[in-house]
């Protein structure tokens, strides 16, 4: 195969910051993106419609010329969100989930949740209108490995949260282990995941043999290589509740590189490209088009798009640095190559 068509590919789950940032963030997830749910980890976070209205239009004004990419926006829970917020969000016709954030499991999520078992009226609320919870599914707890983090928080809080609103619709973010994929496979169609590039292309030994390589830490890190290994076996399963979720989460390089770096990979530069070179890795690339156009908006009960992109087998080298607010970053993959372009 030296070519392939897809439906136009939607991203389910994005950092585009704020600001400044957006110059870069957006035009990069409107590259081969038609969507985007927008994460909403801000300082202060998202946590109203009021915000993500508001926000909604800081990014609509730098999505480039005569594209059709829109943001499709997400409240931030913390222990005060109301189940009339959550009533509000669904009438808004602009939001379309609920992020749940263990507080301080990564990047501006200080005001996440504390506690989970005090959040029932709000996932009542949500599974009530139809309104998908997000979750960032890891213990942040001190007696807990931050390996096992994902692991944990499977078998501590959502089984139980299953268990007690069965109804209602999650998405396990950014799944990182074999025990993630097992269980979204095993579970009910309420239950999806999403799988960024980085887990699927790196393993902690790309990360920290021969000297420790800041711009592949992220959160969850990234794990041993059975776990990799299962989680490119799920995304290439054609799985309808596996889908595309790059997490890119842009950081200057000063930032990454740091005393204290800061954890996330941008990949919005190549990300379709990162995926289409797994996919063919595993001999699975008429599976690419499940995966990255069509699980995602059919779990979110959206329609599916009507425009495609053309991928060609052609080798290319990741460029070495982005502009960034008034810096640059570095971005996944920097330097290395791949071997699908993205031409339309």
């Amino acid at each position: 195969m030296d070519s392939i068509t897809l439906i136009r590919p939607d991203d389910w789950h994005i950092h585009l910051r704020d600001n400044l940032a957006l110059e870069t963030t957006v035009p990069a997830a409107a590259r081969c993106f038609d969507r985007g749910i927008v994460m909403p980890n801000l300082t202060p976070p998202v946590t109203t419609v009021s915000r993500a209205s508001a926000y909604r239009e800081r990014i609509l004004a730098h999505t480039p010329y005569g594209s059709n990419w829109q943001p499709l926006m997400v409240l931030y829970l913390t222990d005060n969100t109301s189940p009339k917020e959550i009533h509000a969000a669904a009438e808004s016709g602009f939001i379309y989930g609920c992020k749940y954030y263990p507080a301080g499991a990564t990047t501006n999520s200080d005001s996440g949740v504390t506690d989970l078992t005090k959040m029932d009226a709000v996932f009542e609320a949500m599974q009530s209108v139809g309104m998908v919870l997000q979750m960032h599914g890891e213990v942040t707890s001190d007696d807990v490995d931050i390996f096992d983090r994902e692991a944990v928080f499977i078998e501590r809080h959502l089984r139980p949260l299953v268990a007690k609103f069965p109804d209602l619709k999650i998405v396990l973010e950014h799944i990182t282990t074999q025990q993630g994929a097992e269980f979204v496979l095993n579970a009910s169609d309420n239950i999806g995941a999403t799988i960024t590039p980085q887990h699927l292309l790196y393993n902690r030994n790309h990360m920290l043999v021969g000297g420790i390589r800041p711009h592949l830490f992220c959160l969850p890190i990234l794990k041993r290589d059975v776990h990799q290994q299962a989680l490119i076996k799920a995304a290439v399963s054609g799985n309808q509740k596996i889908f595309l979720g790059t997490d890119s989460a842009p950081h200057t390089q000063d930032a990454k590189e740091s005393s204290c770096g800061c954890a996330g990979c941008f990949s919005h530069h190549a990300a379709i490209e990162m995926y289409a070179e797994v996919f063919d890795q595993a001999g699975a690339m008429d599976k690419l088009e499940a995966f990255a156009s069509t699980n995602g908006c059919d779990f979110y009960g959206l329609p599916r798009n009507n425009s495609t992109i053309l991928l060609r087998r052609e080798p290319w080298k990741i460029q070495a640095a982005v502009p960034y607010e008034d810096t640059q970053l570095i971005p996944l993959g920097a330097g290395t190559t791949l071997n699908w372009m993205l031409v339309e």
